[in-house]
């Protein structure tokens, strides 16, 4: 277990190229964070500030994107966003996680990084690679880059386009309106055929998230054993 001061004692920090980065984009609000809870996360996460995710950790209490829309994972935020170490429970004892959520959305999608063995877990992709587990689809899809392209991704602008089909006349006023600790529940289910053909019409609502969480995967679960169930699985595109 390396200290927190060796964590921080880096002569190259990422947090300065990754702010200015962050900073380029309007859609981002890049939250507060307690200097003890950055630390803390640091710490628990056994990563040096080197890396942008223990910048995000050290320096941030999280991103919210578009609107908060997407919820990027840093040190935690008094507000109600956890930290990386609270999301994945992390004990501070310095085994690496299976895998690592990085950003929760309001739909209950999820970008997680892939851990040493992503196919033990059934996850496409290579160790390092960030996953997302579709709301839509109930799948997880790999996008091919590890978690400091994705954050410049994002700073680019690209979850626009990502999320174009899955939003719905007065999106923003919806997800402004929640608190950091809900996501948004639709009915019927986003997996459903009804709401792929018209995602205007459904009803939607707040719900917490670990809620959506666990029912995303119990729903996941039953199409993974009943095959013919997969009907209504379809991507919203």
């Amino acid at each position: 277990m390396r200290s927190t001061e060796e964590l921080m004692a880096t002569p190259d920090p990422a947090w300065p190229t990754l702010e200015a980065e962050l900073l380029s984009n309007p859609q981002i609000t890049i939250l507060p964070v307690a200097a003890g809870a950055g630390r803390d996360c640091l710490y628990r996460l056994q990563v040096s500030a080197r890396s942008r995710l223990g910048a995000l950790a050290l320096h941030t209490g999280g991103l919210l994107v578009d609107d908060g829309w997407l919820r990027v994972l840093g040190g935690g935020d008094e507000a109600g966003l956890p930290s990386l170490a609270q999301a994945n429970g992390l004990p501070g004892d310095g085994r690496p996680p299976a895998s690592l959520l990085v950003g929760p959305d309001v739909l209950g999608g999820r970008f997680e990084v892939n851990g040493a063995d992503p196919a033990a877990l059934g996850r496409p992709g290579n160790a390092g690679e960030v996953c997302y587990f579709g709301p839509d689809t109930l799948a997880w899809e790999s996008l091919g880059a590890g978690h400091g392209a994705w954050l410049s991704w994002i700073a680019e602008g690209g979850t626009a386009q990502f999320y174009a089909s899955l939003r719905w006349t007065d999106w923003q006023a919806e997800t402004r309106a929640l608190p950091l600790s809900h996501g948004i529940t639709v009915d019927p289910f986003l997996w459903s055929r009804e709401a792929h053909e018209d995602l205007t019409a459904t009803t939607r609502g707040p719900a917490p998230m670990a809620e959506l969480f666990s029912l995303q995967d119990e729903f996941a679960a039953r199409f993974a054993e009943e095959p013919d169930a997969t009907a209504l699985h379809i991507r919203v595109d």
